[in-house]
């Protein structure tokens, strides 16, 4: 989300992002301290004739970057900012391939496993995918929602197209026809902040949202295998077990068929295990940091790298030591990259306390039949004020009437 700092990892390529920067490195053993970095604010306006279908001119904005991705490889990486602008690299080595203007300011985006589009999600709830083998080709509108779309996944065999939006719903479209829906995954009941196809088991789809569940479905036929509840998870004691939350990032680990949420605004990592054959999740662990934790993802050789809001320790490596997870005793590999980011401390430090923007999506209730009493109590305690103030009506020599209005009075017989 907008303004927050950003992790990805592909092979040993690492990528950090805060603010309108990116800072790419090599986890790798070797002497390699190779460091690409890169400032969005320093790419090339578009002309002012590209305009975005909201009136805004396409170049204006604070340059954040708002979401980023690696290709299946490794061997592009692409990311969104806050100027409407999709910037796409090469990794080997780095360099810069093309700078496009998108319609509106997008949510996600995702790579094809076959590593000639890129797809992006945006706030109107369209997909539009551009072009990786022309780098400079104009997008394609491919679907759309009648919502926010918050993510945009992949198959692995790029036959269906996954988007998750606002409204609760996970749609399955044919990539081929994207008008043609294979089937829904209905049963969050608020905003559906993350989706995550397994690799291993591409029939498999991870799912988490606002209503505090992370579920596991069999995306083909819209059938939710299992759900967890995440404050179930959490100890009465902990100061953030009756806040609502949202998941910020779904990792996975294939050594071990391990699954890691990271709970938005909570200095907490959730690990779960896969367990594929009974087609449920399986509850670890829980990592517990003592600062906020930023994003957090897998590398295959070492384990699972968190980034959090700390300068002396803004990368922490954790694996599990005798079945448990804790983090790792820095290494010269940790330390040479906690180094990088510390002499570039000035793009996290605008992320410190910024909103992931996940608290406005909840739906806002509203009982209009209590407001709706409570305006009539009103007017009916109203109405009998005016009449007490009034007093009682009175007859002409002083006296109360007492006769009742609408009857006669009755004739004396002689």
């Amino acid at each position: 989300m907008a303004g927050s700092a950003g992790l990805v990892l592909c092979g040993h390529e690492l990528v950090v992002r805060g603010g309108s920067r990116l800072l790419a490195t090599s986890t790798s053993s070797s002497d390699d301290d190779s460091l690409f970095i890169y400032d969005c604010s320093a790419a090339e306006k578009e002309a002012q004739e590209h305009k975005g279908e909201d009136a805004q001119p396409a170049g204006e904005g604070s340059d954040a970057a708002l979401a980023a991705a690696f290709s299946t490889s490794g061997s592009y990486f692409a990311l969104t900012d806050d100027s409407k602008r999709l910037i796409l690299f090469r990794t080997k080595p780095w360099q810069r391939l093309s700078v496009r203007t998108v319609v509106r300011r997008c949510t996600a985006l995702t790579f094809t496993a076959s590593e000639d589009k890129v797809l992006v999600a945006d706030k109107s709830g369209d997909v539009y995918s551009f072009s990786v083998l022309e780098p400079h080709g104009s997008g394609k509108l491919e679907l759309g929602h009648l919502s926010m779309l918050l993510d945009v996944a992949v198959s692995p065999d790029d036959r269906y197209v996954l988007t998750a939006d606002r409204d609760e719903k996970i749609r399955v479209s044919w990539a081929a026809a994207p008008h043609n829906i294979e089937s829904f995954c209905l049963g969050h009941t608020e905003f559906v902040s993350r989706i995550f196809v397994v690799p291993d088991h591409p029939e498999l789809l991870l799912s988490s949202s606002g209503d505090c569940t992370l579920r596991l479905w069999q995306y083909r036929s819209g059938r939710e295998l299992h759900c967890c509840h995440l404050p179930s998870l959490q100890e009465p004691t902990e100061p953030w077990s009756n806040k609502r939350f949202a998941a910020s990032r779904i990792t996975y680990w294939r050594q071990e068929d391990c699954v890691a949420l990271l709970c938005d605004g909570l200095p907490v990592v959730c690990l779960f295990q896969l367990d594929v054959p009974r087609r449920q999740l399986v509850y670890q662990q829980q990592l517990t940091f003592q600062h906020r934790v930023w994003d957090a993802a897998f590398e295959e050789a070492r384990g699972l790298w968190v980034l959090q809001d700390c300068r002396e320790a803004p990368l922490v490596l954790c694996r599990p030591v005798g079945g448990q997870w804790q983090s790792l005793p820095e290494s010269a590999v940790s330390k040479r990259v906690c180094a990088h980011l510390r002499e570039n401390w000035a793009m996290l430090e605008g992320s410190a306390g910024t909103d992931s923007g996940f608290s406005s999506l909840y739906k806002a209730t509203c009982d209009n039949m209590t407001t709706y009493l409570k305006k009539k109590e009103e007017r009916l305690q109203q109405q009998l004020e005016k009449k007490r103030r009034r007093g009682p009506p009175r007859g002409s020599n002083g006296q109360t009437k007492k006769m009742k209005a609408g009857r006669a009075p009755r004739s004396c017989s002689s």
